[in-house]
């Protein structure tokens, strides 16, 4: 019997055994250890914070009012370019079309109702009309104090914070304290609120950024001064830093003068009971409207 031509027939008898032989071994081990269902979740969506109510804010920042200065024009109708004010009746007067009320609108509004008014009239088959402001006076805020340009301010979408107008008025001047006072007209009674400006600039606390409606008064007060005279280098008002002592005060000044001396420092301080004169040290804490004094050596 030649045992070469059996070969690949007791290979091929080999391999179908094995076969059976791992079917029925993962069929048992199926049995014995169940697959593991695992469960899709789907997650849900996240609760929706309450919507800041910014854009019916911003739309009224943007709307028209009495006495804004208004420029229309109408495209391929140069001769009807008309710039003019917003009477108390809230209209405009624009050429053909005589009155149209445009207070409460923003610009685009108000193109589209001149624009209407055009084409029903049948003066402008297709009219284009644009509306832009040329100058603000209905929507202001004014900046008064110690700023280096106060005055009344027009109040937008882009420009409605503290902040913004703070800047538009140049800033605070260096006399200007750290806090400001905002004063505001709220359902027929004025509210007035001190501002820290530090909380905001220096801590971070965005809260006190307030946004600003038309009519508000922003007022930055004087920085609390100290006075100082006699024997120093230049003497006059300079600003009260927090904690500061009589020999920072003197350090403003520029120390004393060659005649000055350190032990004829003399503070006139305002009391309840009056002005009282003190004896100082270096070390003493100044307080506000101290008027600090230097006497000459004797020897």
């Amino acid at each position: 019997m030649n045992i070469s031509f059996r070969f690949p027939e007791i290979a091929m008898r080999l391999a179908a055994g094995a076969a059976c032989i791992a079917a029925a071994a993962f069929a048992g081990l199926a049995q014995a250890h169940p697959p593991v269902r695992i469960a899709t979740v789907t997650p849900s969506a996240p609760p929706r914070s309450a919507e800041i109510p910014t854009a019916a804010a911003d739309a009224a920042l943007e709307s028209l009012g009495v006495g804004d200065q208004l420029r229309v024009t109408v495209f391929r109708n140069p001769e009807l370019t008309t710039e003019g004010r917003i009477t108390e009746r809230g209209t405009i007067l624009f050429p053909l079309i005589g009155e149209v009320q445009v207070a409460g609108m923003t610009p685009a509004q108000a193109g589209a109702a001149i624009a209407k008014k055009l084409r029903d009239g049948k003066f402008v088959v297709h009219p284009e009309v644009n509306v832009a402001l040329a100058q603000v006076n209905s929507r202001q805020v004014a900046v008064l104090g110690a700023v280096n340009k106060p005055g009344r301010y027009p109040i937008d979408s882009q420009n409605s914070k503290l902040t913004d107008f703070l800047a538009a008025a140049g800033g605070i001047a260096p006399a200007g304290a750290e806090h400001v006072t905002l004063v505001s007209n709220v359902e027929g009674r004025t509210e007035k609120r001190d501002i820290d400006l530090n909380a905001i600039f220096r801590d971070g606390d965005l809260s006190k950024n307030v946004r600003l409606q038309p009519g508000d008064t922003i007022y930055v007060e004087k920085a609390p001064m100290v006075y100082i005279y006699g024997e120093v280098q230049k003497g006059g008002a300079y600003r009260l830093e927090p904690n500061m002592t009589v020999m920072q005060a003197l350090a403003l000044g520029g120390g004393l003068t060659a005649r000055g001396t350190q032990r004829g420092i003399k503070i006139a301080r305002h009391t309840p009971q009056g002005v009282r004169q003190i004896d100082a040290r270096l070390t003493d804490p100044v307080k506000e409207d101290d008027v600090i004094y230097v006497s000459e050596s004797l020897f």
